[in-house]
């Protein structure tokens, strides 16, 4: 006979699961699977403890603290000191929260602090923000005193002068907005489409404090509907005061937590790179006093002497299609310039019909300049002249005739020549230049070329070294992403800075003194997910390499302000974030911070991703992805399968860190089991695995990802895979519709949402980078609109009638042939939307519904 408190345990069970909101046993896209998928970010908020931590580093002292929100709304602050290394709590919370009861007038508990920062603004003195005021508090007697200095951290904007939607992506973070006005409040979370969504209202006195996402846009208003302030979460807890007015510019508080660097391409004070698309294109005339001054009139160079006044005409062939452009590039001596020539782009011009403005019941007509692939792009020639001598030094452009882009022209230091990085129409060439002064000579220095394509708009890393005449390049040529150390007077490679099949994910600094690289790397730790990003350091000369990061996850760092230390914060899908504090020398532990806990979710039955790993279509490559399953997850039922599904070539996109909500998670839980996969042609893996895009979009990888859903589904028989969907946006809007047309035989129904359905169609840059210029048949041959006529399954179609991202008539194109193709589809326009109309309510309903009717067989019961 079972106990007592044995028979309660499935009653236990069954509170917790509905106190989550899963019920303990359902049809699949019931009113409840739907109210869970979509409140998924409110379930899961606060579930989730010790996996975010923010380091704010204390200037001056390499100490730092960070704040940990626990089960039930508790929190606590911890202080680290690396020189113990120690960690303890920041104050002594239990005598802070007497003082704040006792200052604020109402109870306070230790573990509920309502504290949105500290700081630490001299000896023995605490920096408080709490309860809509700031307080300086003694560490001896913790007597509080009223500062002066305000209150309100967060990036406050005037109503209608701010950002008009919410940015996606960002990290996970929190808002307190504390309701200042002598009335209610109500809340807004601007959506990512410029909606608004309501939160609620705030009394006068009260404070609400928002569980979102870094660049999400907030709005208070007062009860009449008047907006009073707008808000932008920012990476850290914040505070948002509401008064109804704007405050002005303040000055930061005395312990504002120091900033890592000013640019965060640059830990503790390194440089950042240059790069291709960020060109000195202003040439700003910052030179010393010169005895000339230039300036461009009627399309032409023309120079003055500052003495006498003289003027003379430097050139005569300018012209409205081919002008000079100002103002001049000059030599360290003053005594040349360059000045560049340009022919503009072509006009093409997409028209977007706003068919429901706001503000007046007449349709708008609205006109984007937009260039597609073909089009004649802007090309911008250096041309050289010498002041003393009056005259033009001809360059010639043999090495340089055909430029997509032509940009970061430099003076070398001695001003005997210049230099500049030339990126060549169609992208299987990328060169750095060297134009000689006294002669008008050009030379490559650098000289990137592929058969396939450069990936000069990801894979971009040039940075000159002026006190040794050398430069560090970034390049595939030895079939993985990696550094090269160039000797830039002699032209060529001195060493290979890393090396091994593994790449380099980016640069964090470069450190000219100590000749060292900092940088991020996947597939560096052998046995881990190649994706996971680690952070390393080698020396120029390619020896000396180090790992800083060390656990299986992918890392983030935040080095202190001196780069003695670093936290290390890393975690997978299936793991919450471990922190740590590490020596930067050499990478060694220091100091376990916090292990993050998901029990409260995995206790009430809430299924983590799985990390599933299966080969290639060549039958020896990992393939890497997730599987995702609902909470009420039953494996003696069988489960359609649905793939997200983003081919862009510019990166990889399965998800790789913890996300206790995510869109695949909501998708599952209308009762799918929910895939994401990176197949071949993606990036971040070898360049033979990313080579298999080139002029060939189409594949997206598919044989890939169809060998990997059937190896799940071998795994796990309740993987139905006669019923699977897939669904995307943008590039997996093109992909979704692709694998409808191309797969008819494994996929069976699909969303496709503002899709790129025809490379002729979209923006100029992304698709000649990887389909090639000039235009050939393969853009045809993979057109969604060439392939139209093979439609088997269920499809809808989604688009924004003003998509400003990818032209709309791509997808009324596909619609077009469709229907001479007598093909049924369903179609989704909505007025007013921009890109990704499954990004708002009614379009995300729209694609639940969608798979709820098509795969699961049931009306959608909300």
């Amino acid at each position: 006979m079972l106990s007592s408190s044995a028979r309660a345990l499935p009653l236990v069970f069954v509170s917790m699961l509905l106190w989550l909101g899963i019920p303990p046993c359902s049809a699949q896209g019931t009113a409840q699977d739907y109210e869970r998928s979509n409140n998924l970010r409110r379930l899961t908020a606060g579930k989730v403890i010790r996996a975010a931590v923010t380091p704010h580093w204390i200037e001056g002292t390499g100490r730092f603290w960070y704040r940990n929100d626990l089960l039930g709304g508790r929190r606590e602050f911890v202080l680290v000191d690396p020189a113990g290394p120690v960690k303890r709590p920041a104050f002594d919370h239990a005598r802070l929260a007497a003082a704040l009861a006792k200052a604020l007038g109402r109870p306070v508990t230790a573990d509920r602090l309502p504290v949105d920062s500290i700081g630490f603004s001299g000896a023995g003195t605490l920096y408080v923000q709490a309860g809509g005021a700031t307080f300086d508090c003694s560490l001896e007697t913790y007597a509080l005193t009223l500062s002066t200095a305000a209150v309100d951290s967060a990036r406050r904007f005037a109503p209608g002068a701010g950002p008009r939607r919410s940015a996606s992506g960002g990290a996970e973070t929190t808002l307190t907005l504390l309701n200042r006005t002598a009335g209610p409040v109500s809340l807004f979370w601007i959506d990512t489409q410029g909606e608004r969504q309501p939160y609620g209202v705030v009394q006068p006195g009260e404070r609400r404090e928002m569980h979102t996402y870094s660049g999400h846009v907030w709005l208070a208003t007062d009860a009449g509907g008047r907006p009073l302030a707008g808000f932008v979460a920012g990476d850290s807890p914040e505070l948002g005061v509401i008064d109804g007015g704007i405050a002005p510019p303040r000055a930061p508080a005395p312990s504002a937590p120091c900033p890592l660097s000013l640019d965060p391409l640059t830990p503790f004070g390194g440089r950042a790179e240059d790069s291709p698309s960020r060109a000195d294109r202003a040439g700003a005339d910052t030179q010393p006093a010169r005895p000339w001054s230039v300036h461009i009139r009627d399309n032409n160079v023309f120079l003055t002497d500052t003495a006498t006044g003289q003027e003379s005409a430097f050139s005569k062939d300018g012209a409205p299609g081919d002008a000079y452009q100002g103002p001049p590039i000059w030599s360290p001596d003053g005594t040349k310039f360059v000045v560049f020539k340009v022919a503009p782009a072509q006009d093409h011009k997409v028209y977007l019909v706003e068919s429901s403005p706001r503000d007046q019941e007449q349709p708008k007509l609205h006109t984007l300049q937009y260039l597609k692939p073909g089009d004649r792009v802007e090309v911008r020639m250096p041309h050289l002249f010498d002041a003393a001598g009056k005259h033009e030094i001809a360059i010639k452009n043999d090495l340089f005739p055909s430029p997509w882009s032509l940009d970061n022209l430099r003076w070398e230091p001695a001003g005997k020549g210049f230099t500049f990085v030339y990126n060549q129409r169609g992208h299987q060439m990328l060169r750095v230049l060297r134009i000689d002064a006294a002669t008008g000579e050009a030379r490559a220095l650098i000289d990137e070329q592929a058969k396939t394509f450069v990936d000069y708009s990801g894979k971009y890393f040039f940075q000159r070294l002026d006190g040794t005449g050398e430069a560090i390049w970034m390049s595939e040529r030895d079939g993985w992403n990696h550094l090269y150390l160039y000797d830039m007077a002699a032209g060529r490679v001195k060493n290979q800075i890393t090396k091994g099949e593994w790449v380099v994910r980016g640069v964090d600094r470069v450190d000219a003194e100590k000749r060292q690289v900092w940088f991020r790397a996947g597939g560096i730790r052998p046995g881990q997910d190649p994706y996971y990003v680690h952070y390393c350091r080698v020396n120029f000369d390619g020896t000396g390499l180090t790992i800083l990061t060390a656990g299986d996850g992918t890392h983030t760092v935040s080095y202190s302000p001196d780069g003695a230390t670093f936290v290390d914060s890393f975690s997978r899908v299936d793991m919450a974030p471990i922190t740590e504090l590490r020596r930067t020398a050499d990478g060694a532990l220091l100091l376990p911070l916090e292990r993050g806990d998901a029990s409260a979710l995995t206790a009430a039955g809430w299924k983590l991703p799985e990390r599933f790993v299966a080969k290639g279509r060549d039958g020896a490559t990992d393939i890497y992805g997730v599987i995702c399953r609902p909470s009420n997850f039953d494996p003696n039922r069988k489960y359609p399968v649905l793939e997200n599904i983003y081919a862009g070539p510019q990166d990889s996109f399965v998800p790789k860190s913890f996300q206790p909500a995510s869109g695949l998670q909501a998708m599952a839980e209308l009762g799918f089991i929910v895939v994401q996969i990176d197949g071949m042609g993606t990036s971040n893996r070898s360049k033979a695995f990313h080579d298999v895009c080139w002029k060939n979009l189409v594949d997206a990888g598919f044989p890939d990802r169809i060998l990997w859903i059937k190896a799940a589904a071998a795994k796990y028989p309740y993987m139905d895979l006669s019923r699977v969907g897939i669904y995307g946006t943008s590039a997996g809007g093109q992909n979704a519709l692709g694998g409808l047309l191309t797969h008819p035989e494994f996929y069976k129904a699909g969303v496709a949402d503002c899709g790129c359905h025809d490379n002729r169609m979209d923006k100029i840059w992304w698709n000649e980078q990887w389909m090639g210029w000039p235009v050939g048949p393969e853009y045809a041959a993979d057109s969604n609109v060439t392939l139209a006529p093979r439609l088997q399954g269920k499809l809808l179609l989604m688009v924004g009638e003003m998509d400003t991202n990818v032209d709309p008539a791509s997808t009324m194109q596909v619609v077009n042939a469709l229907i001479k193709a007598n093909k049924d589809f369903e179609l989704l326009v909505m007025p007013g939307s921009n890109h990704g109309v499954v990004a708002s309510p009614y379009g995300r309903r729209r694609e639940q519904d969608f798979f709820v009717r098509t795969l699961l067989g049931t009306e959608p019961r909300r």
